[in-house]
């Protein structure tokens, strides 16, 4: 719309609605909002600010602290920010199934089929006492993310191994009590509202071959390993991209260079480092690793795009 092209937002489900989601945005959100003059729009939804990140890792953890602060609002808020400004500035709203043939394919995360090594995601929102910090639990192959969102809300949200639910009977209660740093972390706290889950999940540690014949975007692009807390930023910055793209009649594949020189280093990185924390002896050595190191790994390149 900023770009002058007419737009329709074609969507069957009920928006907004909670999701599984870590509901943190990177300092990096900033600069993507203000290009779309949202910036002030997203800072009176009161969004939770945070300074530090945690990572605990058995009994030790590891500190730092963001150069610039981060954010926490719930998918929620934003995604009834975000349709009810596209609405305002002229977007056609149609509830409907997604016709066969549009220009911007944004439908989320795709799911695994069935096999071994399936995974899982969950959240739900705790009342409480709030950190200005991000934290992140590691423990028997999941881990789990703990921040303040907007309303003096905490959000838990995790992903982990089929095989690790099952042990807990798929109670999420259970399975964040099972973790002793956690479970002290989460004492103060009361849930306020039903575990979500979503899956099996998938992705992958790199971009695949996109489509000619279509914009891909957020999720739909490639579902980004939570733990970088980077994927609504990535989605937002992706989708303002795609349709700036589709508006202007630019090639699928000029996108899609766009896009790779953004993330794809960090993709590649995500997969890494995954892989590694998965590893016991490598959960050891991990609280010795400075935070604000991983965190530059995983730093998308989206700022000045």
């Amino acid at each position: 719309m900023q770009c002058g092209a007419a737009v329709r937002l074609w969507d069957p489900s009920r928006v907004p609605k909670h999701k599984v989601c870590g509901e943190f945005l990177t300092p990096e959100i900033r600069p993507v909002l203000e290009r779309l003059q949202l910036w002030d729009a997203f800072l009176d939804q009161q969004p939770a600010r945070m300074e530090r990140m945690r990572l605990v890792f058995g009994h030790r953890s590891a500190n730092g602290r963001f150069a610039e602060p981060a954010y926490g609002l719930s998918r929620y808020r934003l995604d009834a920010l975000l349709r009810g400004e596209a609405e305002a500035r002229g977007a056609q709203i149609i509830a409907e199934r997604v016709p066969g043939i549009v220009d911007i394919t944004a439908h989320g995360r795709q799911f695994a089929a069935a096999g071994k090594d399936r995974l899982f995601g969950f959240k739900a929102h705790f009342q409480g006492p709030v950190s200005d910090a991000v934290e992140l639990y590691f423990f028997n192959g999941f881990y789990i993310g703990v921040n303040p969102v907007e309303g003096g809300l905490t959000n838990v949200c995790g992903i982990g191994p089929e095989e690790g639910l099952r042990r807990h009977g798929f109670d999420y209660d259970a399975l964040v009590h099972s973790n002793v740093p956690l479970r002290e972390r989460l004492n103060p706290l009361q849930r306020e509202m039903n575990w979500l889950s979503t899956g099996p999940l998938l992705y992958q540690t790199r971009l695949p071959a996109p489509p000619m014949d279509t914009f891909l975007a957020g999720d739909a692009l490639q579902f980004v390993d939570p733990f970088t807390g980077t994927g609504m930023a990535i989605a937002i910055w992706s989708g303002s991209l795609a349709g700036k793209a589709a508006a202007e009649g630019l090639p699928t594949a000029e996108y899609y260079t766009q896009i790779r020189s953004g993330v794809e280093k960090q993709y590649g990185w995500c997969g890494r480092l995954r892989s590694a924390l998965s590893m016991r002896f490598t959960q050891n050595l991990a609280p010795y690793i400075p935070p604000s190191w991983l965190y530059a790994l995983t730093r998308p390149q989206i700022e000045s795009r």
